[in-house]
């Protein structure tokens, strides 16, 4: 296999991986939110009953998205198979 190929494998795995953890911190800032100011974030979605719930299942999830992402990065930049598999 060609170095550029692999080259250019890797920095689209840093990017998907980037893309990853910019998805987790957005959940995870919004589970924040909504754990926080259950009222500001009523107003704009009318879900009330599984507000408390989704709030800290939203934060679950953002965390363990944001961990996965960094792992990525880490992993694809150092071209490590074991983070690269978690």
């Amino acid at each position: 296999v060609p170095m550029g190929v692999l080259s250019c494998v890797k920095y689209l795995m840093f990017v998907f991986n980037v893309l990853v953890f910019a998805g987790g911190t957005c959940l995870a800032g919004v589970g924040v939110w909504v754990a926080v100011d259950p009222a500001g974030f009523q107003d704009i979605v009318a879900a009330k009953p599984v507000l408390s719930v989704g709030a800290y299942l939203l934060l679950a999830v953002g965390i363990a998205l944001t961990l996965l992402g960094f792992l990525g990065c880490c992993g694809a930049l150092r071209r490590s198979r074991p983070l690269l598999l978690v």
